[in-house]
């Protein structure tokens, strides 16, 4: 398991408190798990303060002995309750005053307002977009984690095909490959921004299973295993002649990689075929388009255009008023990370940004088919992470 470097964190505290004076936040507080980890280099259950100058704290309710001997910070500090943080050695210098930022999109109320009551002198300002910003653009040392991710992904893909047949059960299929991921280092949670964040390994659909939609946004859900958690394998039967879709998150020491690949025993119908091909056209067309300077607004029309092109627009990204308005999104700490192709995002991209591109196409009665792979942003396009064959995967 990497340790993050005191360099790494180093950087990235001084990269955000240059983006606090400039929005004139005399601090930020941090809650939630993806965002201390970032900062922290652990995750631990407490309160990450940095001031818009000097060292941060990082105040921990437990495990206090675990993030001391996992963070570079060299303040970590034990309470009990948020409430103490005023009353410490610590924060006793501390100038309660101004703007504090805060991480709006995801704090509960109930903490909040303890923050509102713990520190009655600071007004709170939404610092969220500032740090999913900062988050957007990859270092060198969290790219070399996310390329492991995605060789472990490969490896897996391609053993998955030596291993599976006609008659077998999404749920089967799917614990072949969980199986083939987690013996890896495969972290099991994928961590998700924003409210209800329920997520797993991704998602196993056989033939008509690729076209149930879930309360995920996006082109694919599947039905799960009952309506307690409904998306993602179910107990339908993968037969021949029709797609079975692979879509799962490679989640390796805090960072994620997202990846679809589609397998077939014997032949798809011709439709299906032309469709897969089309998305293999709008990632070669996107590898290309895709740089620094370039808008996801501008990524995602092309995107469009190809699929209207070929007559497929109906099916591109889902299919009827259930269609997804995007063709690919940042990953990282988090699966949903920023910036996001879709209509009307004037967000520029920046070299060492991290996309999963997805182009998926679904045909009721039939599936889905498509693929998805990381990219790196690069000034002269996209450079993927994964480079197992996304073609059809014949078995």
């Amino acid at each position: 398991m990497p340790t993050i470097p005191a360099s790494e964190i180093k950087t990235r505290i001084a990269c955000l408190q240059n983006r606090l004076r400039q929005e004139k936040l005399s601090m930020a507080f941090m809650l939630q798990a993806a965002d201390i980890f970032y900062y922290a280099g652990v995750f631990q259950q407490g309160v990450l303060w940095v001031p818009d100058e000097g060292e941060p704290i990082f105040f921990v309710r437990r495990s206090f002995d675990e993030a001391r001997r996992f963070s570079p910070l060299s303040q970590v500090v034990a309470i009990k309750s948020p409430r103490q943080i005023p009353a410490l050695p610590q924060a006793k210098q501390v100038q309660w005053e101004g703007c504090a930022g805060i991480e709006s999109d995801v704090l509960p109320v109930q903490q909040y307002e303890m923050l509102k009551e713990t520190f009655p002198t600071l007004t709170f300002h939404n610092c969220s977009p500032l740090i999913r910003e900062q988050r957007a653009v990859k270092s060198d040392f969290e790219l070399a984690i996310q390329r492991r991710g995605a060789a472990i992904m490969d490896a897996a893909y391609q053993q998955l095909g030596k291993e599976i047949r006609p008659g077998m059960s999404e749920l089967e299929i799917s614990a072949r490959f969980e199986y083939l991921i987690r013996i890896e280092g495969h972290q099991v949670a994928v961590r998700v921004r924003g409210l209800n964040p329920e997520f797993h390994y991704g998602s196993m659909l056989a033939g008509n299973s690729g076209t149930v939609v879930s309360f995920f946004d996006g082109a694919l859900g599947g039905a799960g295993l009952s309506p307690a958690f409904p998306i993602g394998s179910s107990r339908s039967i993968w037969n021949k002649n029709e797609p079975l879709m692979v879509d799962y998150v490679g989640s390796f020491d805090g960072y994620c990689v997202d990846t679809s690949r589609v397998f077939v025993a014997g032949e798809l119908a011709g439709q299906l075929q032309l469709a897969h091909q089309v998305a293999l056209d709008i990632i070669k067309a996107l590898q290309n388009k895709a740089r620094p300077g370039v808008t996801c607004e501008e990524a995602y029309a092309l995107s469009c255009e190809i699929a209207q092109s070929a007559g497929l627009a109906k099916h591109f990204m889902g299919y009827g008023d259930t269609q997804a308005k995007f063709v690919g999104h940042g990953v990282g700490i988090e699966l949903n990370e920023l910036p996001v192709l879709a209509r009307g995002n004037q967000t520029c991209l920046v070299r060492n940004m991290v996309l999963a591109i997805e182009p998926k196409l679904v045909f009721p009665a039939l599936g889905a088919v498509g693929t998805e792979s990381t990219f790196v942003v690069r000034d002269d396009g996209l450079e993927p992470l994964d480079v197992c064959d996304n073609r059809l995967l014949h078995v």
